[in-house]
C-alpha cells in the first residue's frame, strides 16, 4: 500500500481551517491536548473539545461525541491514544470532517491506513503548534532546526 504522505500543502490546509474539535484534553489538565486547547484557542481557533465525560474543561464546553458537535468544523485535532485514534477516525470519517490531524503519540498504523483508504486528508508524524500561527517558543525553535535539517513537509 502507498505511504499517506505529509505535505506542505496539506499541512497549510489543516491549519487554515478556523474551527476545529479536538479529543485528547483532559479534566486533569495534564495532558498535550489541553496544552493544544490552550494554544489554539489563543490563536484565533474556535476549539470544540470532545470528551466522553466532561461537560466542561478549561473554560471551554465539552460535547460527549463528533456527532453532538453544535457546528460543522474544518477538522478534527487528535491527542489520544493509538486505539482511541482508530475509533475516532472511523467516527470522523461517518461524520463528514474532512480534516484529520493525528498528533504524534496517537498516531495508529490502522488509523493511517484508514485514512489513506478512505480519502481522509490526514497530517500524522508532526505537531500541530509547529505549523499553526503564531509559532512561539519552543515550537519556533523546534521549528527552525526542522527547516535547518529538511524535515518539515515540502
Amino acid at each position: 500500500m502507498a505511504e499517506m504522505t505529509v505535505t506542505r500543502s496539506r499541512v497549510e490546509d489543516f491549519v487554515a481551517q478556523k474551527t476545529l474539535a479536538l479529543a485528547g484534553a483532559s479534566r486533569g489538565g495534564k495532558k498535550f491536548g489541553n496544552a493544544l486547547l490552550k494554544e489554539l484557542i489563543g490563536k484565533g481557533y474556535t476549539v470544540h473539545v470532545v470528551h466522553p465525560e466532561a461537560a466542561e474543561i478549561d473554560g471551554a464546553p465539552c460535547v460527549p461525541t463528533l456527532d453532538a458537535l453544535p457546528e460543522a468544523v474544518g477538522g478534527l485535532v487528535l491527542a489520544v491514544k493509538p486505539a482511541a485514534t482508530e475509533k475516532l477516525v472511523r467516527e470522523a470519517h461517518a461524520a463528514g470532517i474532512p480534516r484529520i490531524w493525528i498528533q504524534k503519540g496517537a498516531e495508529s498504523p490502522d488509523a493511517v491506513a484508514y485514512c489513506r483508504e478512505n480519502g481522509v486528508d490526514a497530517v500524522h508524524g508532526e505537531c500541530l503548534l509547529m505549523f499553526a500561527d503564531p509559532v512561539q517558543s519552543v515550537h519556533a525553535f523546534h521549528r527552525w532546526l526542522w527547516k535547518i535539517f529538511g524535515k518539515l513537509p515540502e
